[in-house]
């Protein structure tokens, strides 16, 4: 039976999830983030300011929801997923490596929308929410800025991410990235996605917890939630 030893003495943690949990985790995220909007898009509006706060929370709680389905499947402690505490220094690298992903953004998401025909629209509900007063900004801030950095980091590095580590770092960074990117569809979100994957991927890697992700994605989503707010009609 393998192991993952912490460091420090007497520290063995039970083995890391596996193949069950990654796609139990996955299935759990896309039957709420992908049902429940199909579910109920009949009889509510989703295209509406309100509906896409909504979605923006929405996001976050699949994520969560993918993590408890995975985490249910057999008993370990959470610090199996890297849900541990982690230094400052490691928080301080997750806002540079948010910073970096911001920036690759900008010149690689140009790209892709220049040499593809990819749906460039995709977020136009959370530009929306954002867009249309004070208290739906609140509502999609929440959802975009705390809800999806938490839930997706939970699943996506803390159960896909560490499952895959047993193949080795290079297939647990680019695997682990290219899933995470590819559920957010073939869209103009893509590379932006594939970027934050790869670099919170590593930090969850190389810290050992996947909170330096979750700063990433937070920092990343707050800038986009304020040009969102600030720049009507952007997406």
């Amino acid at each position: 039976m393998e192991h993952v030893t912490d460091v420090g003495p007497k520290t063995a943690q039970p083995v890391r999830p596996g193949w069950p949990e990654m796609l139990v985790g996955i299935i759990a995220m896309a039957a709420v983030g992908f049902g429940l909007p199909i579910a109920v898009s009949g009889q509510f509006d989703l295209t509406s300011p309100l509906g896409g706060a909504l979605l923006a929370c929405l996001s976050g709680v699949a994520g969560l929801a993918g993590f408890v389905a995975a985490a249910a499947l057999r008993r370990r402690s959470w610090q199996s997923f890297g849900i541990r505490r982690t230094t400052t220094r490691w928080l301080w690298l997750g806002v540079a490596g948010g910073v970096v992903a911001l920036l690759a953004k900008g010149l690689l998401t140009p790209l892709f929308v220049a040499l593809t025909d990819a749906p460039t629209d995709t977020q136009a509900g959370y530009a929306a929410g954002a867009s249309s007063g004070p208290w739906l900004l609140v509502l999609t801030a929440i959802g975009l800025v705390v809800l999806t950095p938490i839930g997706e980091e939970f699943l996506f590095r803390g159960v896909v991410t560490t499952g895959l580590l047993r193949y080795g770092p290079v297939i647990a960074t680019l695997g682990s990235s290219v899933i995470f990117a590819l559920l957010h569809g073939i869209n103009v979100v893509l590379p932006a996605a594939l970027i934050v994957g790869i670099i919170t991927a590593e930090l969850r890697r190389r810290s050992d917890s996947v909170w330096p992700g979750v700063v990433v994605h937070a920092f990343n989503n707050s800038i986009t939630v304020i040009a969102y707010a600030l720049v009507p009609g952007i997406v």
